[in-house]
């Protein structure tokens, strides 16, 4: 069971390199940790803390690598009652209706099985900064007391 597992949504790659980024600085850290790569439900039922980054694909829909887990999990009925979790959403706010709505949906499912949120849905807005991997690192280093 690992003490901090990080999962990505990502089509072009910009999730997966912060959250390949945040696992670095984490290990660096001394903190043990798992970058989920091909995740499946067991992933979420062995994590300990689960921190997601998120995209935000169409019109405000988690990226296909997530989804397929998102609908599984569901289907499962999974419970991960009182897990603490994060959730980064990457997005642009010029895509208004839209804008983070991967990872906000990312969020809800999150509730929805019950995990624990530590801290709100943290937003990254590409317009804002070109390197979203040092605002979450930012993020997660404020609030990782309350993961680990």
């Amino acid at each position: 069971m690992s003490a901090l597992s990080i999962f990505f949504g990502s089509v072009f790659g910009n999730a997966q390199n912060v959250a390949e980024q945040l696992n670095e600085h984490l290990t660096e850290k001394g903190i043990e940790t798992n970058l989920v790569e091909d995740p499946e439900v067991e992933d979420l039922k062995d994590a300990k803390a689960i921190i997601f980054v998120s995209s935000t694909c169409g019109l405000g829909d988690v990226p296909p690598n997530l989804e397929g887990l998102l609908d599984e999990a569901r289907d499962e009925s999974l419970d991960l009652e009182g897990t603490p979790f994060v959730v980064a959403g990457l997005g642009d706010s010029s895509y208004v209706d839209s804008f983070c709505g991967g990872g906000r949906k990312v969020f809800a499912f999150m509730e929805e099985v019950k995990g624990k949120a530590v801290a709100p849905f943290f937003e990254v807005d590409s317009i804002e900064t070109f390197e979203p991997e040092t605002d979450v690192i930012e993020f997660v280093d404020g609030i990782l007391d309350k993961l680990v």
